[in-house]
């Protein structure tokens, strides 16, 4: 809180503080429980704006199509472009949130993305190239947001303890199904009344609201403030402070995680950029609302009572890495049963069954993969989480891409739903195969930053 601020009982470390308990052992760095409270209900929030913002465009896709003559090959252009940039600021946003506090890196990118979403509309009409002005808006929304859970994994590593953390994350991590859900309702009902403009001025807007009450609630001024000598020493990795990649990447349970992480994530992008066009040419007399918000609001309980089982079990004694296997089982393996489900039926009700069963079943990633890398490598978290968020969005170019053009040549979505068990299936292998719970870091020079 702001110093002299009395009435303000929450506060956040800063970096320096953090960096010096952590040299010292003096200290609880951890959040208190008021403390972890309202910072998971405001990350809680922040996560749900993030999609929001995200989900504008393939929430739009159709009438974004009708409106500038795209076909759906140069729709997925557009909606792919969005990794392009996602994928290159994991690594960067992960070890910079690592040294100067994830808390604000998420401030400064959500800012950016907040104005950008808001601006999108009003520039298109200065531009007669829609497609590559849509293509490069969205690689830059990509880049702005790639931040985000790389900070959100070092802030979380932490200032969460070991058996909170699954609760914790799966807690934020509903973000992502609420605000796919709020952006599905309310967009598709602002799309219908006053056109796609107003879903990018609603997004834009809330976020920048959002970063304002968090400035001024959450955080003082002096935790603001990032010195530029702080800043310049994070984005250069000295001999001192070099990251140890060769000690991480020769640890079989590192590339567990990432090889399965960069899986997850590619197929929830695939589902999240073609659902809501599966449904629209599957079923065409269907409302958008139901299929916008149906599977995204079954998902919020199920990642809810994820975290919970797995802090329950974890506490009741049972192994870490055997309840981690055991959540990526149900995440990967049980939602793409269902996905499989989803390109067999006929049955809009059936449909919506698996579709929410698919989606909702997903987010026993959060209690599984999600969380295993802070069990393996807590000083050096978010880089490792970007490591393998960047190749999940690269991954997710690709496949996003590819659900394009096998929908454009096959005219079946039979496939595409094949593609997300098939690279389902491997993550799960490679996580069960050679997943581990143990810390690697434990010798890292990375600890003594």
């Amino acid at each position: 809180m702001a110093a002299g601020a009395g009435s303000r009982n929450v506060s956040l470390c800063s970096a320096e503080q953090r960096d010096g308990m952590r040299r010292d052992g003096g200290g609880d760095p951890y959040w208190s429980r008021p403390e972890s409270r309202v910072w998971t209900v405001m990350l809680l929030l922040g996560t749900c704006l993030l999609y929001c913002a995200r989900v504008t465009v393939p929430i739009c896709a159709i009438a974004l199509s009708t409106h500038f003559d795209w076909d759906k090959k140069q729709s997925g252009i557009v909606l792919s472009s969005f990794f392009w940039g996602y994928c290159l600021t994991q690594i960067i946003g992960g070890h910079i949130s690592d040294q100067i506090g994830g808390e604000k890196v998420l401030l400064l990118s959500a800012s950016a993305w907040g104005f950008l979403t808001v601006l999108t509309p009003l520039l298109t009409h200065l531009t007669s190239a829609h497609l590559v002005f849509m293509t490069c808006s969205r690689f830059l929304m990509g880049l702005l947001q790639g931040v985000y859970f790389p900070s959100l994994a070092s802030l979380l590593s932490q200032k969460v303890r070991e058996s909170e953390r699954a609760f914790t994350y799966s807690t934020v991590g509903t973000g992502s199904q609420f605000g796919t859900l709020v952006i599905g309702g309310a967009g598709s009902l602002l799309l219908d009344w006053y056109g796609w403009e107003s879903v990018f001025y609603f997004s834009g807007l809330l976020t920048l609201l959002w970063v304002y009450c968090t400035c001024k609630y959450l955080l003082s001024e002096k935790e603001l403030i990032i010195p530029i000598d702080y800043l310049m020493r994070s984005l250069s990795i000295s001999k001192q402070t070099k990251v140890p990649w060769k000690q991480l990447f020769r640890k079989a349970p590192i590339w567990a995680v990432i090889i399965a992480q960069l899986c997850t994530a590619s197929t929830f992008f695939t589902l999240l950029s073609w659902l809501p066009t599966f449904f629209k040419e599957a079923f065409p007399e269907s409302k958008g609302w139901v299929f916008n918000v149906i599977p995204w609001l079954v998902a919020i309980p199920t990642s809810l009572f994820s975290g919970f089982l797995s802090d329950h079990l974890i506490n009741q004694g049972y192994k870490t890495i055997t309840v981690r296997k055991f959540m990526q089982v149900i995440g990967s393996g049980v939602s793409s049963v269902f996905a499989l489900c989803l390109g067999q039926t006929s049955s809009f009700c059936k449909a919506i069954v698996f579709a929410s069963a698919s989606v909702g079943l997903q987010t026993f990633n959060h209690s599984g993969i999600s969380v295993n890398v802070q069990d393996l490598a807590p000083s050096c978290a978010g880089l490792l989480f970007g490591v393998g968020n960047t190749g999940g969005a690269l991954l997710g170019v690709i496949c996003v891409y590819l659900a394009g053009h096998l929908i454009e040549t096959t005219g079946s979505w039979i496939s595409v739903f094949n593609l997300v068990a098939a690279v389902n299936s491997i993550g799960l292998c490679a996580f069960l195969m050679f997943g581990a719970a143990q810390r690697v870091d434990t010798d890292s020079a990375y600890m003594d930053l």
